[in-house]
C-alpha cells in the first residue's frame, strides 16, 4: 500500500483525476462483487430449495416450500445473530456513514450481512438484491479510500462510486446507479463528486454484462402512437403510487420496530416469519417470489385480472414487511418495482374495463407504476425516472415516468412523514437530508457560525468607498446599512462591476444606497437549517443578520454558505 501511495505522488495528479482513476477500479470491483453475490444467490437457492426439493413429490409442495423459507430465513437470521453484528449494512446505514461517520464502513459487517442476504433471498423469502450489492460497493471503496489514508471527503465519493457501481451491474442500469448514489447516498450533485461517481456506474454495468448480459430487463409491447391520450390520465396512477407507497414505508418501519420488541425466544420469529412467507409465495402460486433475482412475471404486467393483481401487489407488500422485520437481510428496492408493476398492471386492466377501448394500455401502466413506487417509497425520484427507463430502454416512456414519479413523490410526503430509508434512520434517532444530519443543522444557530467582523458601509457611501470596502472583504456582498445601523440592504461585486463600467457622469449621484439590494434577513437565534434553506431558495452564498436594539433593529453581521458548512462539521464532530 505504500508503494502504491508513493506512486500515486509521483504521478502528481489533481484530486479529480486521481479519484476517477480509483472510481474506475472501484467499478470494476463493485460490478465483480455484484456477479459473485448473485452466485451466492444460486448456491444458496441451490441448497436450501432446489436439492430438497427434489426429494418430495410436488403435491405436497404447499406443506414443504414454506418449511424451507423457514430454514432459509432462520439461517441468515443465525448468521447474523452469531456474527454479533449491528442493526444496519444497509442503505441508510451507508447514508450515515457518509453524513456523520468520515465514510468509515467496516468491512467485516457488511460481508456478514452480504451472507445473510444470500440466504433470505436464495430461500424465496421476499427482498431485494440492490441493497446489499450497493453496500457491498461502498464498502469496498470505504476500504480502499481509508487504506490509501485518502480525505474524508474523498472517502465518500468513493463511497458514492462503490454504491454506484452495484446499483448499476445489478439492473443494468448506469444512469440510474449514478443518480441513486447521487441523490441517496452522497445528498450532492457537487462537481467533485459527479464525474468518478458516473465513471464507476458506467464502468460496474459494463464489468457484470460478460456475466449476466447485456439487454433491457423488461421490454416494451405497445407501440408509441398508441399512448397520446394515456398522459392524460397518469397523474391519478401517480396518486395511487404515492398513496400505495406511503402505506408501504408505514408498514415496512412499523414492522421492524416489531421486530426488535418481540417477546419469547428469538430464534422462533424467523422461523414463524419465514413460513408465514412461504405460504404467501404458495397462496401466490409462486409469483411473488423466484430464484433470488430481480424477477417479475410477464403475467404481472397486465396479464391477471385487476382485483387479483392489487391483492398481489398487497401481498408483496406484508411478504417483504415480514421477511425483513423479523430476521431477513436484503434491500427494500426491488420489491418496490414489483409492487409498482402490479399496482400499475391491476389499475391498467381496471381501465380498460370502463374506460374507451385502447385509452389504458396496462403494460404501459406497469412499467410507470413501478417509478411512482420508487418515487414515493424511497424519495429518489431522479433515481425512479432513470431506473425505469434503462430497464426498457423505450423513450416513449420519459414524460409518463416524470409526471408519476413526480406526483408520486409529492403525495407520499403528504401521507408520510418519512420513506423507506430516511425512516429508517429517524426510527433510530438519526435525520438526514441531502447528505446533513439534521438534528445538527436544527440545533445549531446562526449566532454560533455569524461574521461579526465584516465590514459595512453607509447609505450614502460613493462608488469609490464601494470599491475600497470590496477589497477588504472577503465575502462576495457588501452590507449597506443607514446612520443608526440599521440594515438597508447588500451590494454584490457583480452589480458593483456594472456601477464602475457605466459609472461616468453619474459617478457623483449614485450612492450605495441606490445598488443596494434588500434581501431576507436572519437573526442570531435562527437554526443553520433554516439559514441554509433560504440561501438555497435565493441562490445566494451570504445572508444579513441583525438583532433587535431597542425599539428597532441594527445589523448583527453576515452568515455565509461557507461559515455554516464549517460549524458544522465541528458540531458533527462533537456529536460523534
Amino acid at each position: 500500500m505504500q508503494q502504491l501511495l508513493a506512486w500515486l505522488e509521483r504521478r502528481d495528479w489533481d484530486e479529480g483525476a486521481t479519484l476517477m482513476v480509483f472510481g474506475t477500479l472501484i467499478g470494476v470491483a463493485s460490478g465483480l462483487g455484484v456477479v459473485g453475490f448473485y452466485r451466492l444467490i444460486d448456491l444458496s437457492h441451490l441448497v436450501l430449495i432446489q436439492l430438497p426439493e427434489s426429494h418430495f413429490p410436488r403435491v405436497g409442495q404447499a406443506f414443504y416450500r414454506p418449511l424451507l423459507t423457514a430454514v432459509g430465513l432462520w439461517a441468515a437470521w443465525l448468521v447474523v445473530r452469531r456474527s454479533k453484528i449491528p442493526d444496519g449494512q444497509n442503505v441508510p446505514d451507508v447514508q450515515l456513514a457518509v453524513a456523520k461517520g468520515d465514510g468509515v464502513i467496516r468491512t467485516g459487517p457488511v460481508i456478514v450481512r452480504t451472507i445473510a442476504s444470500a440466504l433470505t433471498l436464495g430461500s424465496g423469502a421476499s427482498a431485494g438484491s440492490e441493497g446489499p450489492v450497493a453496500v457491498l460497493g461502498a464498502g469496498l471503496g470505504s476500504s480502499l479510500g481509508r487504506r490509501l489514508q485518502f480525505q474524508p471527503r474523498h472517502v465518500k465519493i468513493l463511497i458514492g462510486c462503490g454504491a454506484a457501481a452495484g446499483i448499476a451491474g445489478a439492473f443494468n442500469a448506469p444512469f440510474a446507479g449514478a443518480f441513486f448514489a447521487l441523490e441517496e447516498v452522497l445528498g450532492s450533485f457537487s462537481v467533485g463528486a459527479f464525474s468518478p461517481v458516473v465513471i464507476a456506474s458506467v464502468v460496474g454495468a459494463l464489468t457484470v454484462r460478460p456475466f449476466l448480459g447485456n439487454h433491457p430487463i423488461f421490454t416494451s409491447r405497445i407501440p408509441a402512437s398508441a399512448r397520446p391520450l394515456e398522459i392524460l390520465l397518469y397523474p391519478l396512477l401517480g396518486v395511487a403510487c404515492g398513496l400505495v407507497s406511503a402505506f408501504y414505508s408505514r408498514a415496512y418501519l412499523a414492522a421492524v420496530s416489531a421486530g426488535k420488541r418481540v417477546r419469547g425466544p428469538r430464534w422462533i420469529w424467523p422461523l414463524l416469519a419465514g413460513g408465514v412467507t412461504g405460504l404467501i409465495v404458495i397462496a401466490s402460486r409462486g409469483l411473488l417470489a423466484g430464484d433470488g433475482h430481480l424477477a417479475i412475471p410477464e403475467s404481472i404486467f397486465g396479464g391477471l385480472a385487476w382485483y387479483i393483481l392489487l391483492a398481489i401487489a398487497l401481498a408483496k407488500i406484508v411478504a417483504t414487511v415480514i421477511t425483513l422485520g423479523f430476521g431477513g437481510s436484503g434491500g427494500v428496492f426491488t420489491p418496490t418495482l414489483f409492487i409498482g408493476a402490479a399496482l400499475g398492471g391491476g389499475l391498467g386492466v381496471l381501465g380498460t374495463r370502463v374506460l374507451p377501448a385502447g385509452l389504458v394500455h396496462p403494460h404501459a401502466w406497469a412499467f410507470v407504476g413501478m417509478a411512482g413506487m420508487v418515487a414515493g417509497a424511497t424519495r429518489a425520484p431522479l433515481t425512479a425516472i432513470f431506473m425505469v427507463f434503462e430497464m426498457t430502454d423505450d423513450y416513449t416512456y420519459v414524460v409518463p415516468l416524470m409526471i408519476v414519479a413526480v406526483i408520486a413523490y409529492t403525495t407520499a410526503r403528504r401521507y408520510s412523514k418519512h420513506g423507506l430509508y430516511d425512516g429508517w434512520l429517524a426510527a433510530r434517532g438519526e435525520h438526514l437530508a441531502h447528505g446533513v444530519d439534521r438534528s445538527v443543522m436544527d440545533h445549531t444557530h446562526v449566532t454560533d457560525a455569524l461574521d461579526r467582523e465584516v465590514a459595512t458601509v453607509r447609505a450614502g457611501a460613493s462608488i469609490d468607498d464601494l470599491v475600497d470596502a470590496a477589497a477588504a472583504t472577503r465575502h462576495g456582498v457588501l452590507p449597506v446599512v443607514d446612520d443608526d445601523g440599521a440594515f438597508v440592504g447588500l451590494v454584490s461585486h457583480h452589480v458593483l462591476r456594472d456601477a464602475i463600467v457605466s459609472r461616468g457622469s453619474l459617478d457623483a449621484v449614485v450612492v450605495a444606497a441606490d445598488l443596494a439590494e434588500p434581501v431576507e434577513v436572519l437573526a442570531p437565534t435562527d437554526s443553520l437549517r433554516r439559514a441554509l434553506a433560504a440561501m438555497n431558495a435565493r441562490g445566494l452564498d451570504a445572508l444579513p443578520v441583525v438583532e433587535t436594539n431597542g425599539g428597532g433593529t441594527r445589523f448583527a453581521g453576515l452568515l455565509s454558505r461557507h461559515d455554516v458548512l464549517v460549524v458544522y462539521e465541528r458540531s458533527l464532530a462533537r456529536a460523534v
